[in-house]
């Protein structure tokens, strides 16, 4: 079955959601879970007019991205799993990119990540990184929907 599972998490309700199922399946599996953070730079290209400011907002999502490995690790661990952190940054492209190569350069069997679920409009406008993934990834994708998130 399933022995490296591949987490993506950046913070968000949604990816906590993915986190919590990995745990369990972790455990009923002894599988070894990989959390992955990515710092998406591109967007603040983009919008960032002087250099200084572009790269202390980078430190700042690295910092940020940092909590999130620590505080997800230790969750994990106290849940008995075994596990260990990866914090990647993507400069250009799409973020679902990264995480499909960190599958590959990891040796994940598995993704397990959240989705907010969207539909229709919402998810052509906002795009979605997780059906990104499950579109490109060789790799078989479990995606995990926050309960709480509105239907749309």
């Amino acid at each position: 079955m399933y022995q490296r599972i591949l987490v993506p998490l950046d913070g968000s309700s949604t990816s906590e959601c993915g986190l919590r199922e990995a745990i369990k399946l972790s455990k009923d599996l002894k599988a070894r879970l990989h959390l992955l953070n990515v710092v998406d730079s591109y967007p603040m290209m983009m919008e960032m007019s002087s250099v200084a400011s572009f790269q202390e907002m980078q430190q700042s999502l690295r910092r940020a991205g940092e909590e999130i490995l620590t505080k997800a690790k230790s969750a994990a661990i106290e849940a008995g799993a075994m596990v260990e952190t990866t914090q990647r940054e993507v400069v250009e492209g799409r973020v679902a990119e990264v995480i499909i190569d960190e599958a590959e350069k990891s040796g994940s069997d598995l993704i397990v990540m959240g989705t907010h679920g969207r539909r229709g409009i919402n998810r052509l406008v906002l795009g979605s990184e997780a059906e990104l993934v499950v579109r490109l990834s060789p790799t078989p994708v479990l995606l995990v929907r926050d309960k709480s998130s509105p239907k749309s």
